[in-house]
C-alpha cells in the first residue's frame, strides 16, 4: 500500500533529533523523498539508513538555506522546524536574545519559504509547514517573552503566504505545540533545576502545568505533520493548528 505521502519530495530543518527527526522519519515512512538538515551533523546519523537524505545546514546563514534548497529541490513540502526557546521577560531579554530569536524562528521561516516557492509553483503546488507554538499570540506563557513573540510572527508568516499562494496551489500551516518531551525540553528542565530544588522537581513543575497530565510526544507532532503534508489536507490552508493536550484551553 502507498504511503500518503508516495511521489512528494520535503525538505526538513532541524531534523537531528525531537520533533524535527521524528518529522523527517515519519515523512519518509509514507513514501516522500526527504532531505534532513540540522546545524550538527551528528545529530543526522541514522537517518541515512532510513533511506533519507542528510545536509548540514546553519539556516541562519541566508545563502546557505537558499541555495540548500534550490540546488536540492524543487520540493513539495517544506517543514521549517528549526528554533530556539529562550525563557526571558521584557525586562530581562537582552538584545542578543532579541535578535538570535528572530533571526532563527522567524527569519529562517521566511528565508526557507522564499527559496521553496518557485520550486513549488514549477510543480503545481506544495504544503509549507512552520513551527509556531502555543505560547505567543495563541496563549501567553510566563518567562517567554521572545519565544512567544517570534512564535507570534510566524503564524503572521503563515496566514500571509496562505493569503498570497492559495490560488496557485501551496498550502502553508502552523503546527502550535505545547510542551513536547524533546531533547530541547530538557535543556530548559535542567537550567529550571537550580530553582526547582532538582531536575525530578524540574520535570514535574512541566508536567504539572499540562491538562493531560502528561507531556507530548515528538511523533504525536510528526503524525500532524504527516497530515498537513498530504492530499487529505488539500482543503487545509493558512491555519495555526493547536497540539497541545489542552494546555491552551
Amino acid at each position: 500500500m502507498a504511503g500518503r505521502l508516495q511521489g512528494k519530495r520535503a525538505f526538513v530543518t532541524a531534523a537531528g533529533q525531537g520533533i524535527g527527526r521524528a518529522t523527517a522519519l515519519a515523512f519518509a515512512r509514507e513514501g516522500a523523498t526527504v532531505i534532513a538538515t540540522d546545524l550538527h551533523a551528528e545529530k543526522l546519523d541514522g537517518l541515512a539508513g532510513e533511506g533519507i537524505g542528510v545536509m548540514p545546514l546553519d539556516v541562519l546563514d541566508d545563502a546557505a538555506l537558499t541555495t540548500a534548497i534550490q540546488a536540492a529541490g524543487p520540493f513539495d513540502i517544506l517543514f521549517n522546524c528549526a528554533g530556539f526557546v529562550h525563557q526571558n521577560t521584557a525586562e530581562t531579554c537582552t538584545d542578543e536574545d532579541w535578535d538570535f530569536a528572530f533571526r532563527l524562528n522567524v527569519r529562517a521561516t521566511w528565508k526557507g519559504i522564499q527559496a521553496a516557492i518557485p520550486g513549488m509553483l514549477e510543480r503545481g503546488g506544495g504544503s509549507i509547514i512552520n513551527m509556531s507554538s502555543g505560547a505567543g499570540s495563541i496563549k501567553g506563557a510566563p518567562n517567554r517573552f521572545v519565544y512567544g513573540t517570534t512564535k507570534a510572527a510566524v503564524i503572521g508568516i503563515t496566514k500571509s503566504v496562505a493569503a498570497d499562494y492559495v490560488a496557485k496551489g501551496i498550502r502553508c500551516n502552523a503546527i502550535c505545540p505545547g510542551t513536547v518531551d524533546t531533547p530541547s525540553l530538557g535543556d530548559r528542565i535542567a537550567a529550571n533545576a537550580t530553582a526547582a530544588g532538582g531536575l525530578d522537581q524540574a520535570r514535574a513543575a512541566f508536567v504539572a502545568r499540562q491538562a493531560m497530565g502528561r507531556l507530548g510526544n515528538a511523533e504525536e507532532i510528526a503524525m500532524l505533520a504527516v497530515w498537513l503534508a498530504s492530499d487529505e489536507a488539500g482543503f487545509v490552508t493558512g491555519q495555526p493548528i493547536v497540539i497541545d493536550g489542552g494546555w491552551t484551553l
